[in-house]
């Protein structure tokens, strides 16, 4: 299975604001699922959505924006508490990639866990772009991981990210299954050796 990200290219969704907490994200109410597969559909429930289920306006609600993999967001998106369905609910909504001012420590490992990159950007650069998004004029937009750079329309400006987040999305062993399924046999050959493996035979 191919697993380096070296690029995530698209249409983009703006979410405006700071301190964006994953309360906010994924409400509490929806981490009993057994597991994430249909996750998506819940995030930003509470912003989209009001006590009777009428749609609020919201980026996520637009038509505009339905297929969008890119997501703009501004400082210290992902605080609060440290659940996993947050980016769960992101990546199965469909978005690939979010780009920011700045993300929550724990936030942002979550999501290099499940192979969503963040990167971060000045203020304004960000703001400039959800800009072109919210007003529907940014077109697409790539983010390069190998060059650090986002480029749309004709605008271009630079991107960062911890370096080992980063070696792990170009190598693909952000991936841990894929990078343990990868060395199989030495697996194999270890537990062997291994005492309490010895009942099953060599």
């Amino acid at each position: 299975m191919e697993s380096k990200i070296s690029f995530v290219e698209g249409r983009a969704v703006a979410v405006a604001g700071d301190d964006v907490d994953t309360d906010r994200i994924m409400p509490a109410r929806y981490l009993r699922c057994v597991t994430f597969a249909d996750i998506g559909q819940y995030t930003f429930q509470d912003e989209r959505f009001d006590a009777q289920g009428k749609p609020k306006a919201h980026p996520f609600n637009d038509p505009a924006f339905q297929g969008a993999s890119i997501l703009v967001v501004n400082k210290n998106f992902g605080c609060g508490s440290s659940r996993e369905h947050a980016p769960q609910g992101i990546l199965r909504w469909g978005i690939q990639a979010i780009i920011g001012e700045s993300f929550a420590e724990i936030f942002a490992g979550n999501c290099t866990s499940i192979g969503l990159p963040v990167v971060t950007a000045s203020e304004a650069d960000v703001r400039g772009l959800q800009t072109a998004v919210l007003s529907k004029s940014a077109g697409v937009v790539r983010l390069d991981l190998e060059g650090k750079k986002v480029t749309y329309g004709g605008t271009s400006f630079a991107v960062d990210m911890r370096e080992s987040s980063r070696s792990m999305f170009l190598d693909g062993t952000w991936d841990s299954s894929a990078t343990l399924l990868s060395a199989l046999p030495a697996v194999k050959k270890r537990a062997l050796d291994l005492p309490y493996m010895a009942w099953g035979g060599r």
